[in-house]
């Protein structure tokens, strides 16, 4: 009898009115307030003032009904499709709304929509792999900033290569902890691409210059991110780096001149199929012999050899405790194996070029502990 009054009373009443009438009802019904008789016609008064023409009838009842597990599927599924100010409390907070449903207002809504869903408090693999497979930027930076979305590896990679040129797109996803190593580098290139493409820099350097300066920049950052990446992300980040051309003798070089041993016997591992164990045992105490036929395996030529090994065994010692030496005294004992620093030739440059950059390197940090003293 209630319901029926209220439907007798809803056509004249005011829109504010009807608003707070929606409202009261929609909470009754949710709460259980209801005779079992009252509650379906309840249910029903409701599913008719989804055609109010006023939005504020609509807000009323989505405002009530939008974080209950009671509330009538239909109504809610309307509500989620209704003006944005509207969906908006249902798409954040229904937990009604299947992965399915969710997915599907992805494809179909609005940038604003695909947000308001990144935004969920829980957000499954599933929906978050939508966002970031047909996502907006913004969706994306809202995912990205949600610490309640599960984000698989593929989706963090497919937001790096759709929205990665986006420098907004590229700091949030780089300020994630949960980002893989290889979208770490895979943005870092970018960033590299963005300056080198910039009219400034071109202007100031040229662009052949300024496209050295950019591929040595993202060496040294490569190095940077080799340091903070876990063990068990190291294969990703070696084919990543394989697929683009970057894992090139001379990247190996200045990797095993930096003391990066672990990561430089992931890719022995990945360039030759050899098993973990074997090349983990002929880099801990191999002969010269084994190391080399190791190296030609993985591609790298002859004359590299001999300063691969040389700075091999100093990080041996390092590691035993029988030395203490960094990245600007390996660098120079390779130096001294191919002839000193008058040697020229591709090779000499190369271990020149390492061993100046880590004489700068110790100048500065050196430098800054001076001033900080």
């Amino acid at each position: 009898m209630i319901v029926e009054h209220f439907l007798k009373w809803v056509d004249t009443a005011r829109v504010n009115e009807r608003a707070a009438a929606a409202g009261a009802l929609a909470r009754a019904f949710i709460q259980n307030e209801l005779p079992f008789e009252d509650r379906c016609a309840a249910e029903a008064a409701l599913t008719l003032l989804l055609d109010d023409p006023s939005s504020k009838v609509r807000l009323a009842i989505a405002e009530a009904l939008s974080m209950s597990r009671h509330a009538p599927l239909q109504i809610i599924s309307a509500l989620a499709a209704d003006q944005p100010e509207v969906a908006a409390l249902v798409l954040v907070r229904s937990p009604l709304l299947t992965d399915g449903d969710l997915i599907e207002h992805v494809a179909t809504g609005s940038g604003a929509t695909q947000r308001l869903i990144a935004g969920r408090p829980s957000v499954s693999m599933a929906v978050s792999a939508a966002i970031a497979e047909i996502g907006e930027a913004e969706a994306c930076v809202a995912l990205v900033a949600n610490t309640g979305a599960d984000i698989a590896s593929l989706s963090f990679r497919r937001m790096a290569e759709r929205h990665g040129d986006l420098a907004h797109v590229r700091e949030a996803l780089i300020a994630d902890a949960r980002l893989p190593s290889d979208c770490r580098h895979m943005l870092l290139v970018k960033v590299g691409e963005a300056l080198k493409r910039s009219p400034l820099v071109a202007a100031l350097m040229g662009s052949v210059r300024a496209d050295r300066v950019m591929r040595d920049a993202c060496i040294k950052a490569s190095l940077t991110l080799i340091e903070g990446t876990r063990p068990g992300e190291y294969a990703a980040l070696i084919e990543h780096l394989r697929l683009r051309g970057d894992l090139t003798c001379g990247f190996l070089i200045r990797i095993i001149a930096h003391g990066k041993v672990d990561f430089f016997g992931v890719t022995l591992v990945a360039l030759t199929g050899q098993a973990e164990s074997r090349v983990r045992t002929l880099l801990a105490g191999g002969n010269d012999v084994a190391l080399s036929a190791l190296f030609r395996g993985a591609g790298l030529a002859a004359v590299t050899h001999p300063v691969i090994l040389r700075a091999l065994k100093v990080w041996r010692e390092v590691a035993n405790g029988k030395r203490t030496a960094g990245a600007q005294e390996v660098s120079w004992l390779m130096l001294k194996e191919i002839g000193g620093p008058s040697v020229s030739g591709d090779l000499a440059g190369l271990v020149k070029s390492i061993h100046l950059e880590a004489l700068r390197e110790n100048a500065r940090g050196h430098a800054l502990a001076i001033a900080a003293a």
